[in-house]
């Protein structure tokens, strides 16, 4: 698959939850969303692949979109990335989501990736792609001491975390998305965008959840 085959065939919202205009702020589950990233993002012959992703494959990811309104010092969010809280205690209200996720996914993922369908049903293709890449990269495996991936000593399964920023941004993303992918100019950042991006030029300046988690 070419890159421009993935990013033609990237999922849009339904058009039923657009045009409920943000009744009640809804969340459905986003299944088409989660089988393209898999083969698009994932998958060794993906048009989207990244060697840096390819510990996903061994991770359960849940995609929702939203029209729930969400902002942060003013930015609206439009994407974010969290993992979900599992094992025991908590009480009802970890057990209520926990349920809740089973429901829409038919398991409980241990990735769960949120996207605003009105602005995914407005952008270009490869602003989107950049937005759902940058997501990708908070999804990440544990290091251990010496900087090698992390693996459960027992089960020989990847050790999953949520990551920050290379700087202010994903170097991955500015190599593969262009410089109007970053935030504020770093070295790193700088010499990744002097390399014409290997997929396609994007604009991501809407606000990511989870970074703004990380930065309060």
């Amino acid at each position: 698959m070419s890159a421009v085959t993935a990013l033609s065939q990237r999922p849009f919202p339904p058009a039923a939850l657009i045009e409920l205009n943000g009744a009640a702020g809804q969340f459905v589950p986003a299944l088409s969303l989660m089988e393209w990233i898999r083969d698009a993002f994932l998958d060794a012959a993906g048009g989207l692949h990244w060697s840096g992703h390819s510990h996903l494959r061994e991770a359960t990811i849940g995609c929702l979109w939203t029209t729930a309104e969400n902002t942060n010092k003013g930015r609206s969010i439009v994407g974010q990335a969290e993992m979900t809280t599992r094992g025991g205690g908590g009480g009802w209200s970890r057990a209520r989501s926990a349920q809740q996720r089973r429901e829409w996914f038919g398991q409980d993922p241990l990735f769960l990736l949120t996207f605003d369908a009105y602005h995914a049903a407005t952008v270009d293709n490869a602003t989107f792609a950049a937005l759902v890449d940058h997501e990708l990269c908070h999804c990440a495996q544990v290091l251990d001491d010496f900087g090698s991936p992390a693996f459960n000593s027992q089960t020989g399964e990847p050790l999953f975390t949520i990551r920050g920023h290379d700087v202010e941004e994903f170097v991955s993303v500015v190599e593969r998305f262009g410089v109007a992918a970053a935030g504020p100019d770093a070295v790193d950042l700088v010499i990744a965008a002097s390399r014409p991006p290997s997929i396609a030029p994007s604009m991501l300046a809407a606000a990511c959840g989870t970074c703004n988690r990380k930065a309060a």
